[in-house]
């Protein structure tokens, strides 16, 4: 059975996906959770959230050998499948495969495979199903519970195999034109890949092959990086938080709703995360989520109460995402791993 893959994707760039995925990775992992984390962006920057440049660059060093996503399915360029791939080992629950600017290479063979499923063409298979098998076999490795992976911000090749291999897709989004103008396109575009997946997965040629199902199937969404005053988005982004549940709804899911939501009220809204302006940089620097961010990090003062409310709002985030899901979530705390991080 193979291990459920969530994938966070927006085709407009800027709207803080990466760091959600770095964050919901370290919670999930907190609540027990064993998580692969997987960097489908060629430009590798949830990698570079988990690594430092020393890390990367030995990673990326060897021309050769890449301990990359790239790595593992490069063989497919020339006459072979894939191969197993490189987990970075971030603590004891939580693994990454790395991302790789050298990934953009293989979109070529992804944009040339497209076409020759539908004629049957078992190679094809092979390279369409590459991202889906690496991560697997990378899940399997890690003994994995989830799978999250994150995507660059466009509509081209790389994302739609990276589409295929997903199970559930969450879409964060920002209040402003260009989230909603790229629903509008993202939500079209999502369920033309699902559909067109689903024929191809009626002709493969080889039944040996085990190929994803290509479930894409839509969670919900998070609206990040509102400013706010007196707990209310300011006046400048009100219009565009007001029309994203249509959009939403509209685009994504294809409906047309006849209830009147808000993002307060809206059944498809995972969470309205505020911006939390100088803790993301203090995080970064200190290279640790931002939850547990301590004193001798720079979070004092009212900056203590700051990292518990992010704590709280992730749990929540998490918690949501496990039940529409169908991740099992644990109703008591579990031992925490990462006191070492906490304590520093």
């Amino acid at each position: 059975m193979s291990v459920k893959v969530i994938a966070f994707f927006n085709n407009k760039g800027g709207v803080g996906k990466t760091t959600l995925v770095y964050h919901l990775a370290w919670m999930f992992a907190e609540r027990g959770k064993r998580v692969l984390a997987v960097d489908l962006d060629p430009q590798a920057n949830l990698s570079a959230f988990f690594l430092d440049e020393e890390c990367l660059e030995e990673l990326w060093s060897d021309e050769r050998v890449h301990k990359t996503i790239y790595g593992a399915v490069q063989p497919l360029q020339k006459v072979g499948d894939i191969t197993q791939p490189y987990l970075e080992l971030i603590r004891e629950r939580l693994a990454l495969i790395p991302g790789d600017m050298a990934l953009s290479g293989f979109e070529d063979d992804l944009s040339e495979a497209w076409p020759n499923c539908l004629a049957k063409k078992e190679r094809a298979f092979l390279i369409i199903s590459a991202f889906w098998r690496v991560i697997q076999q990378g899940a399997s490795i890690h003994n994995a519970d989830m799978i999250l992976i994150d995507l660059g911000p466009n509509l081209g090749a790389t994302n739609r195999a990276a589409m295929i291999a997903s199970d559930f897709i969450v879409i964060p989004l920002a209040p402003d034109l260009f989230s909603l103008q790229g629903l509008r396109n993202l939500g079209p575009r999502v369920s033309k890949w699902r559909e067109d997946w689903r024929e191809r997965l009626k002709i493969n040629p080889d039944k040996n092959l085990m190929l994803p199902p290509g479930r894409i199937q839509p969670i919900g969404y998070i609206v990040l990086q509102h400013a706010t005053r007196e707990d209310r988005p300011v006046k400048s982004y009100e219009k565009w938080i007001a029309r994203i549940p249509q959009a939403y709804s509209s685009y994504v899911l294809g409906k047309s709703e006849k209830d009147v939501y808000t993002v307060m009220t809206d059944p498809n809204c995972l969470a309205l995360l505020r911006h939390y302006r100088s803790l993301m940089p203090m995080a970064q620097e200190a290279r640790k989520p931002i939850f547990f961010l301590k004193p001798a990090d720079g979070a004092l003062g009212a900056h203590t109460s700051a990292v518990k409310n992010v704590y709280k709002d992730f749990e929540n985030l998490a918690l949501k995402i496990a039940e529409r899901t169908g991740v099992p979530w644990p109703h008591r705390p579990v031992q925490k791993v990462f006191s070492d991080l906490e304590e520093k």
